[in-house]
């Protein structure tokens, strides 16, 4: 007995409706990694990144993503610096 299955090669494309970004190149990445590096301008970079309207979605995740590690890093700090200014001046007291 034979049946009749019906199945799709797995290379077969298709549409899904859905847009997708282009892919950052490589050069664009270390273009991108070029500019973090400088003082200054990796913060200015990151937010016109990050809230600006024409960014690729890759670039703009992923500055957003910087961005919220940068803000939990300055938090951490602050609480340190508290922390241990707090224990020297009561140790004055």
């Amino acid at each position: 007995m034979e049946t009749n299955v019906n199945v799709q090669a797995p290379h077969a494309s298709y549409s899904t409706g859905v847009e997708t970004a282009p892919v950052v190149s490589t050069k664009d990445w270390i273009v991108t990694m070029l500019l973090l590096i400088i003082p200054i301008v990796n913060i200015i970079m990151l937010f016109v990144w990050a809230f600006g309207g024409n960014t690729n979605p890759n670039k703009r995740n992923y500055s957003r993503a910087a961005l919220i590690w940068a803000l939990i890093g300055v938090a951490i700090y602050v609480i340190f610096f508290v922390l241990i200014f707090g224990a020297v001046l009561s140790s004055f007291a």
